[in-house]
């Protein structure tokens, strides 16, 4: 199982990496493994401020349809745009190409809260 160093994480399986007072989001590839061939993402939040374990989006693989939380507070200011025509890239690519949005950082304490690469582990190996 991928887990990228340079990220954080959350138990919800969504990954976050920071760019200055920004952020990007996607989903783990132990959650594109789980949810299986993904069909369909729908993220109808870009421009709005979303607290913390918000649902930002959903996405929909062949077996089911799941939520994606917010890791932090935000306001959502990009959607990835080749997930509406590819939602696919998101198993191909989950912590490049496939990442699901851009966010403006409202509350950075908020990062300090987030499981590291070797904690997020734990909580995929449980």
């Amino acid at each position: 199982m991928n887990v990228p160093q340079d990220l954080k994480y959350t138990k919800d399986h969504e990954w976050i990496r920071v760019e200055g007072d920004e952020a990007v989001i996607g989903v783990t590839d132990f959650a594109q493994g789980e949810l299986g061939d993904v069909v369909f993402v729908e993220i109808e939040t870009e421009g709005e401020t979303l607290d913390k374990e918000e649902v930002f989006g959903t996405i929909e693989a062949v077996k089911t349809v799941s939520d994606m939380f917010m890791p932090i507070a935000g306001e959502v200011i990009e959607v990835n745009p080749v997930l509406e025509d590819t939602p696919d890239i998101v198993n191909k690519d989950p912590f490049g190409e496939g990442w699901m949005i851009k966010l403006k950082i409202t509350n950075p304490a908020e990062l300090d809260e987030l499981l590291s690469p070797e904690q997020y582990a734990e909580v995929i190996k449980a």
